[in-house]
């Protein structure tokens, strides 16, 4: 099987890599006869961009990675469900410069969900709930997999148009042994922490229709 091209618009995008909280357990201790295999993943690349319909489009891809060693999720149907993050889940974290508050995105390769909204780090809004649901889509083969995340304008900040948010990238990664790998665009301490604001270091701005008079 091959993973569908991505289908995007004329817009800017931006890509970039993830890596591995440095206390990730290595998959393959370095033995007489072998070196270390330190991840089944290979490469995890993660590409946003602002759509003209105003959503935000996240993919996630795992490269040259033994995917045979790591535990997805089965599909199930499309729907919110918590602590996705137990398992192999892909997350964006969003927020407005200058203010304390964010939302985290939870994009599972099962079609599950969870959008959160906090007033600061970690305080979590509890009345908060999405007026729309993202749409995904998710591929497979032998060494790599694929997650679309179309995140629809109304599950966005409520910002103006062309507002530039701050974005954090990261995933979690189950692997058949067990552990929990922790993936982000930066680490910024000792443990996995993807809800440490100095870590939201991408910035996304929001679609706003093209000035044609300049």
């Amino acid at each position: 099987m091959s993973l569908p091209s991505p289908e995007r618009p004329r817009v800017p995008t931006i890509t970039i890599g993830l890596r591995a909280h440095p206390t990730t357990a290595p998959l393959q201790p370095a033995t007489d006869d072998r070196p270390a295999v330190s991840s089944p993943v290979g490469m995890l690349l993660a590409t946003m961009y602002a759509a003209p319909d105003g959503a935000a489009v996240f993919e996630f891809k795992l490269e040259d990675s033994r995917i045979e060693a790591i535990r997805i999720p089965a599909a199930t149907e499309p729907r919110p469900a918590d602590a996705l993050w137990q398992h192999t889940c892909f997350e964006v974290f969003m927020g407005v410069k200058g203010e304390p508050g964010y939302r985290e995105f939870n994009f599972s390769p099962s079609g599950q969900w969870a959008i959160y909204d906090f007033r600061a780090c970690r305080e979590r809004s509890e009345d908060y709930a999405a007026d729309a649901a993202p749409e995904l889509r998710f591929a497979q083969d032998d060494n790599a997999a694929w997650l679309e995340a179309r995140v629809p304008s109304a599950a966005l900040p409520a910002v103006p148009p062309g507002t530039e948010l701050e974005i954090g990238l990261a995933a979690v990664i189950e692997r058949k042994d067990g552990e929990l790998e922790y993936w982000a665009v930066q680490h910024v301490a000792e443990q996995p922490d993807f809800h440490a604001r100095n870590s939201f270091v991408l910035m996304l701005k929001t679609w706003a229709e093209p000035d044609c008079k300049k």
